[in-house]
């Protein structure tokens, strides 16, 4: 997208959201959310060869929470604390040392930023995060204004634009919110954007004739072999609640 990426121990990597409840079969589903899954295991797998942090965040609603429709919210009630809806999809690998993020935990207050009411902000200090890249969900919500946060913040932000969904309420509510973290200075990046990450990568045997043709072919290949998921690898996590 906008220039090549190379990952560095002060850059960090932000999950955003995907729980349960926010996918497929859930109770606040985003339109094939689970899709994203496989692009965001491989990014992770990025910023582990980087010794980056990673960080992941999670709704942790009290069953009285404000934005819920039980208590006069937008939202039907979703991602409450210690239920299944809350937890992390099984396919999304979480790298051991990963900081988990807790956030709209106040019943009375609605937080779609991961900084709003939490300590992220205190832990991009500690891990000396210069760099913040983000995907999950949603794009016209959370990741949205954990963006606009982060840019408030003076952090450097990127979006990993193909590891975000949203939920579009309103159409064009998506479209809107990338063109508002652009304005914000937000980068965008896709997975062909690190392409010394990208270098590393293995080549199958169907694939070999095209490599050796185009730089973009080149590039579409290992974009390919990228997203090909390849299962999942749940290790132990490291949590702090906001």
């Amino acid at each position: 997208m906008n220039k090549s990426f190379k990952i560095a121990k002060s850059d960090a990597l932000l999950i955003t959201d995907i729980q349960k409840d926010f996918l497929p079969g859930g109770a606040l589903p985003v339109a094939d959310g689970d899709q994203i899954i496989p692009v965001l295991n491989e990014y992770e797998k990025f910023f582990e060869e980087a010794n980056a942090p990673i960080f992941a965040s999670r709704d942790w609603h009290p069953r009285d929470h404000i934005s819920f429709k039980s208590q006069g919210g937008p939202w039907p009630s979703h991602c409450v604390q210690n239920t299944k809806g809350a937890n992390f999809s099984p396919d999304l690998r979480i790298p051991e040392g990963t900081v988990v993020i807790s956030k709209a935990t106040d019943p009375k207050r609605e937080a779609y930023s991961v900084f709003d009411g939490t300590d992220f902000a205190i832990e991009l200090q500690r891990y000396g995060v210069k760099r913040l890249f983000i995907g999950g969900l949603a794009t016209d919500y959370c990741v949205l204004n954990t963006v606009l946060d982060a840019r408030k913040l003076g952090y450097e932000t990127v979006v990993l634009i193909d590891a975000t969904l949203g939920i579009d309420v309103e159409a064009g509510d998506v479209d809107r919110a990338v063109e508002t973290m652009i304005k914000a200075g937000t980068q965008q990046a896709s997975i062909i954007d690190f392409p010394d990450v990208l270098d590393t990568l293995p080549v199958t045997e169907d694939e070999p004739d095209l490599m050796e043709e185009k730089p973009t072919e080149r590039a579409a290949v290992k974009k390919k072999a990228r997203m090909r998921s390849k299962g999942s690898s749940k290790r132990v996590k490291t949590e702090r609640k906001g």
